[in-house]
């Protein structure tokens, strides 16, 4: 297997969509020979209060799908983005992700965000945890896909790499608070570190996220990190990073505990 060469985009989506893709069309083009992008949580559409998400969600096959289908072939890489998408009478915190023929998997949110005070679920509706879980193929690499709050059930991570999963992608809005970007840093950290896998989490910019979107390589090491404003990053994956960490720490190899959905 050959490196992934990916890149993440850390920017602040606004409630103006055509905006957004205009804002995400000039980062797409710092990008140059990559294999895979993620992007945030919320990419297509956001403002804070959840009171108008509604009128914020697209059908699956609307114009930010078809942006990112249509980037997707200019940079002939594939694309995982976050999205609010409308199900007719349902709503959900989507990710989705496109290869030039277009869209090759979904991930409807499972955790919603009911807790330090918001309400997601007044909004969204979940997603089904029997699914099975988003394992995007990329040039011969096992892509997982979650979404932010996923990140504090350890579970959702060891099911994306009991499929097999040796990346696990984050597209995320956390938020800022108190205590948020340690949980941030420390959560990322421990699921590369529980998994022995390569982590790569692209966050919302300032001012509503805390930024330091970061790629952390399957030891725990923070490999490149965002600052809080709005930047594109990139970095190469080495598959031997995986096969290294894995042969000096077997954990995965050595537990006794299954995961299996409530």
């Amino acid at each position: 297997m050959e490196n992934l060469n990916v890149g993440l985009v850390q920017f602040s989506p606004s409630d103006d969509a055509a905006d957004n893709r205009a804002v995400l069309r000039d980062a797409l083009d710092y990008l140059d020979n990559v294999d895979l992008v993620v992007l945030p949580e919320y990419s297509a559409w956001f403002r804070k209060d959840t009171e108008r998400w509604r009128d914020g969600a697209e059908p699956i096959d609307g114009p930010f799908v078809s942006f990112l289908v249509e980037k997707s072939r200019d940079l002939s890489a594939t694309v995982i983005a976050g999205l609010l998408v409308s199900n007719g009478d349902t709503t959900t915190n989507t990710v989705v992700a496109v290869n030039a023929n277009g869209m090759i998997g979904r991930y409807d949110k499972v955790h919603l965000y009911d807790a330090f005070g918001a309400l997601e679920s007044s909004v969204i509706t979940a997603g089904d945890p029997a699914e099975s879980p988003l394992i995007v193929d990329v040039n011969d690499w096992a892509i997982g896909v979650q979404t932010c709050y996923d990140l504090r059930f350890p579970e959702m991570s060891r099911r994306l790499v009991d499929a097999g999963a040796t990346v696990l992608a984050v597209p995320a809005d956390w938020v800022p608070g108190t205590h948020k970007s340690e949980h941030w840093q420390t959560l990322l950290r421990a699921r590369a570190i529980e998994n022995v896998a390569w982590v790569v989490a692209a966050n919302h910019a300032e001012s509503s996220g805390i930024g330091e979107s970061m790629v952390i390589d399957p030891l725990g090491d923070v490999i490149v990190e965002a600052s809080t404003g709005e930047m594109v990053l990139d970095v190469a994956l080495d598959p031997d990073a995986v096969v290294a960490a894995r042969r000096s720490n077997p954990a995965l190899r050595n537990r006794r505990y299954g995961v299996a959905p409530l």
